[in-house]
C-alpha cells in the first residue's frame, strides 16, 4: 500500500457512501479545504484526524500509519496541468502572477505568501448570470531576510 492509493481508497469509499467534502471535514475536525487537501495526499493528519477517517470510511490500519506521513506535496501527474479546471488556475498564475508579486511586493516588500501558513475558503456565490466561484487564499507574508 502506498499514499496513492490511499487517496483512491478515500475517494472511492467517498462515493460508495454518498458522502460530500463537508461530511468528510466534520469527521476529521478541519475545514473542508484542508480536509479534501489531506485526503488528496497533500496534508499530513494528526493520529486522531486519521483515525476518525478510518472510522468513517473503514480505511485498513496500514491507511492511517500513511496518512499521518509528511507527503510529496504538487505532485501533479504533469508539469502543465491537463484538467481543464485546474488549468484554469494554472493560466490564472501565468497572466495574474507578476501581478501578483508587484503588488504584494509593493504592499509588504520583498518576500513571499506562505503557503505553509495559509487558509483558503472556497464557496458559491450566486449570481444572475450565473453562480460564480469564490476563494479566499490568506497566506502569511514572509520576508526575504537579509544576512
Amino acid at each position: 500500500m502506498n499514499r496513492d492509493y490511499v487517496t483512491e481508497l478515500i475517494v472511492s469509499r467517498k462515493l460508495e457512501r454518498g458522502l460530500r467534502w463537508d461530511d468528510v471535514a466534520e469527521a476529521v475536525g478541519q475545514s473542508k479545504e484542508w480536509s479534501t487537501a489531506a485526503c488528496l495526499g497533500q496534508m499530513a493528519l494528526s493520529q486522531q484526524e486519521a483515525a476518525r477517517l478510518a472510522e468513517l470510511l473503514d480505511l485498513p490500519a496500514e491507511a492511517v500509519a500513511l496518512l499521518q506521513t509528511p507527503p510529496y506535496r504538487g505532485s501533479l501527474p504533469t508539469a502543465v496541468p491537463t484538467d481543464p479546471l485546474i488549468y484554469r488556475f494554472y493560466e490564472l498564475i501565468s497572466v495574474y502572477g507578476t501581478t501578483f508579486k508587484e503588488l504584494i511586493s509593493e504592499e509588504f516588500g520583498d518576500g513571499i505568501m506562505s503557503a505553509i501558513d495559509f487558509n483558503m475558503n472556497l464557496e458559491r456565490e450566486p449570481n444572475d448570470a450565473g453562480d460564480r466561484v469564490r476563494i479566499t487564499l490568506s497566506g502569511k507574508f514572509l520576508p526575504y531576510r537579509r544576512y
